[in-house]
């Protein structure tokens, strides 16, 4: 297992600093060891107070740590004051490492100053060239480099003054920047970006944090520079993907996302399972349409085909039993995704839908069970999207929820039970059941055969 030391300010609201370093590493499989540099009390909202921790006291940290169980790589955060600076640097001179990963962690999430003006020429002529990498995101990128930066080609003048101090490597973060979340990587010579669409979020208490001790990290393991910024920039997109809105200010950034994501994956396919022998036990034969049925279930945040699974070949009828080609799977699907995916754009915890024979009397016993019903004309679908493979019932769906949302009594986020559509010609009609999970859709099935 290989070692990773961070050296940072402690976060009691546990979203950044050393313990966002902390379940980042260990998520990741490294070992974690720690030099806690100033003691924060802080909340999603602001920072009330800072206890520096004296320098001898982070220097004995990092020496004890560094002379008994070394360290594969080492990552920076926030180091509060000059003489701190000073100390990190003693110490790393003392027992030197390639894989220094430098965060110039300046001013947090609430605009608090987490890094003296003083240390900040420390940092410049001590530090930073001893890193293997320095991570500014646009407002410490300013301070380092001293000047304004409102440009592409200020962005990368910025990156050469900052790797003229001594780095090999400058991670310029576009977090702050308006557009795409483009990260900006040079090396001396040439620049590479790393891209991601931005998240509109307010969840990203950490983030800074969490990417450079996932890149400290990934280097430990023997990744190349590179490669560790795009392996750290996937983990860093996905846990800001998947929030944590805790509080009342910046949610933390939420570094178990993927691993959640991952596990989730055998409980969809688990309940698409289960919720198939319940159809089978029932004998709902003559529930599917001609044109066969489906039955889907999306992971949590699902943003494209592959977060969604259902069955290969979908559900056919075999008299009054159902069967399926193969067990589910993601992307199995497009249509039922098409319709998962809009509805969660509404209502992110609806997540499973399944449709079936339409008819007029099945729709009446809709009704009477009390669920909310509304439906879409195909007729009055444009022809550009009936002319699109796949967006017919993603332009459904969405005509339905935009209507349903404005509706006398309804709640904002809420959805109808099902959906449905008379057709058209080489259209068959149909109606869609929609639920949190396969087993409130199966439930919903089973009652409406049993009205």
């Amino acid at each position: 297992m290989k070692r990773v030391l961070t050296i940072a300010g402690s976060d009691s609201g546990g979203g950044a600093g050393i313990q966002a370093d902390l379940k980042t590493i260990t998520l990741l499989g490294g070992f974690a060891t720690s030099a806690v540099t100033a003691l924060t009390a802080q909340n999603t909202k602001t920072v009330s107070a800072i206890h520096p921790v004296p320098p001898s006291f982070v220097k004995a940290q990092v020496e004890t740590v560094l002379s008994d169980i070394g360290t594969d790589s080492v990552k920076t955060g926030m180091l509060s004051s000059s003489p701190v600076v000073d100390a990190v640097a003693d110490c790393l001179s003392d027992y030197p490492t390639e894989k220094l990963v430098v965060d110039p962690v300046m001013v947090s999430k609430s605009n608090d100053r987490l890094l003296s003006e003083d240390a900040v020429t420390t940092m410049t002529e001590r530090l930073i060239p001893l890193a293997l990498i320095v991570t500014p995101n646009l407002a410490e990128a300013r301070i380092l480099a001293g000047m304004a930066i409102n440009s592409d080609v200020d962005l990368q003048d910025a990156a050469r003054t900052i790797h003229a101090m001594g780095t090999r490597y400058v991670l310029i973060k576009g977090g702050h920047r308006n557009g795409p979340a483009d990260d900006l990587l040079f090396d001396g010579d040439t620049f590479h970006t790393f891209a991601k669409d931005r998240i509109e979020t307010t969840h990203t208490h950490g983030t800074g944090c969490v990417y450079s001790a996932a890149i400290a990290t990934y280097l430990a393991m023997g990744l190349e520079v590179k490669a560790a910024v795009d392996k750290a920039k996937a983990f860093v997109h996905e846990a800001i993907v998947c929030p944590l809105p805790l509080g009342t200010g910046h949610g933390p950034t939420n570094v178990y996302a993927p691993f959640v994501r991952e596990l989730s994956r055998y409980y969809v396919l688990e309940a698409l399972k289960a919720g198939f022998v319940r159809l089978q036990n029932a004998g709902v034969g003559h529930l599917i349409p001609e044109v066969q049925s489906n039955l889907g279930f999306a992971l949590a945040h699902a943003r494209n085909l592959l977060d969604v699974a259902a069955f290969p070949g979908r559900l056919v009828r075999l008299g009054e039993n159902v069967a399926s080609v193969s067990g589910p799977t993601f992307g199995a699907s497009q249509h039922i995704t098409s319709i998962i995916l809009t509805v969660m754009d509404y209502a992110p915890d609806i997540r499973a839908a399944m449709n079936i024979r339409f008819s007029e009397t099945r729709i009446q016993q809709c009704e009477r069970l009390g669920w909310d019903v509304a439906s879409f004309d195909r007729r009055d679908e444009p022809k550009e999207k009936k002319d699109r493979e796949g967006s017919s019932l993603e332009w459904g769906t969405a005509q339905v929820l935009a209507r349903f949302g404005h509706r006398s009594g309804h709640r904002s986020g809420q959805v109808p039970d099902v959906i449905f559509d008379r057709g058209e010609v080489g259209k068959e009609p149909m109606i869609r059941i929609l639920g949190k999970d396969p087993n409130e859709v199966v439930d919903k099935v089973l009652q409406l055969m049993a009205s």
